[in-house]
């Protein structure tokens, strides 16, 4: 049998027939079915797929796509490690302070915080020691409907008290959500030195106090967090924020449109990027701040301005066209 004569390598090889049949079918667009039995690998590692125009042939997935996709894959599988270890400091936390070590006095200066009311409770304690300066990055809008209504409540106080003690607060936001009322609203309402800015894409969300504590999310739906006081981390952080503020475009009290180039605006920049890297739908309007409805209709809007007959071929169509390398 065919599968027989076939290497046995790794998941993340490529047998040298492998190679050699995927740069055949990539030169002539498709590739038999047949010939693709020499190297089941190809299969395996999403390098080939059926085509739907060509009974019996299949079609090579771009390079860059097939690269992504087998990255993704491996930040995967560290984001899982990161989730069980998240996991087991939540469990084993109570523990310890059973054994004698009280909550918060962890000699490596993370505590695990698990629910969203023990969250807000320990960001309000630390807000509450604040007198220089809160800096924070909301990559989506706030909650909905009446729990969304209550935290806003809680937050505004939060932020007006640290403001009326002296200190600045500094926001990062996507540019997604440059006009999204409730946002400019709650600036309007708050008194003090205050400031918002945009860039095309924002990391999680963080919150640092005094460059002394961070907050970060340590699960995907934010029902646990990371409190951070070590030293270095925290400077770490700090100056991440300050590095993406110098690059951030001005949305209050002062209001300055992001740069475009050539026409393009830069959330379609920032759209054709993240697909040229493979990643789907819902990963786009995650890291963009917006719906994944409205991630498709932008992504529709440049498969047609392109000419693009499938995604792989989306993703060679933009790099092609030089919209990547303009600047924003």
């Amino acid at each position: 049998m065919t599968s027989a004569r076939h290497p046995r390598h790794s998941t993340e090889e490529l047998c040298p027939t492998g190679r050699r049949l995927y740069e055949e079918a990539l030169r002539q667009g498709n590739l038999a079915a047949e010939a693709a039995e020499a190297a089941p690998c190809l299969i395996d590692l999403g390098l080939l797929r059926p085509s739907a125009d060509s009974p019996g042939r299949l079609e090579p997935v771009a390079p860059v796509v097939a690269l992504q996709q087998l990255l993704r894959a491996s930040e995967e599988q560290v984001a899982r490690e990161r989730r069980r270890g998240a996991r087991l400091t939540a469990t084993f936390d109570p523990l310890m302070r059973l054994d004698g070590c009280p909550e918060g006095t962890d000699t490596s200066h993370l505590r695990t915080l698990s629910g969203t009311e023990r969250i807000n409770q320990a960001i309000t304690e630390a807000m509450a020691e604040a007198s220089r300066e809160v800096l924070t990055i909301q990559p989506r809008a706030g909650l909905t409907g009446r729990r969304g209504e209550e935290s806003d409540a809680i937050a505004l106080v939060r932020d007006q008290e640290v403001l009326d003690r002296g200190a600045r607060v500094r926001t990062l936001y996507p540019h997604t959500l440059r006009h999204f009322p409730s946002i400019a609203a709650r600036h309007e309402r708050l008194a003090g030195d205050v400031e918002a800015r945009s860039l095309d894409e924002v990391t999680d969300r963080m919150i640092l106090i005094d460059a002394a504590v961070a907050f970060i999310p340590a699960n995907p739906d934010g029902t646990v967090a990371l409190e951070i006081r070590h030293p270095a981390i925290v400077r770490h952080l700090a100056t991440t924020f300050d590095r993406l503020w110098r690059l951030a475009t001005p949305m209050y009290p002062e209001t300055v449109p992001p740069p475009s180039g050539n026409g393009v605006t830069p959330r379609q920049r920032a759209i054709a990027t993240l697909l040229v890297e493979g990643h789907t739908d819902a990963v786009i309007a995650d890291r963009l701040g917006m719906n994944i409805r409205t991630a498709r209709v932008h992504i529709a809007k440049l498969a047609a301005t392109l000419g693009s007959q499938s995604r792989a071929q989306l993703g060679f169509l933009i790099a092609r066209s030089g919209i990547l390398d303009q600047g924003g």
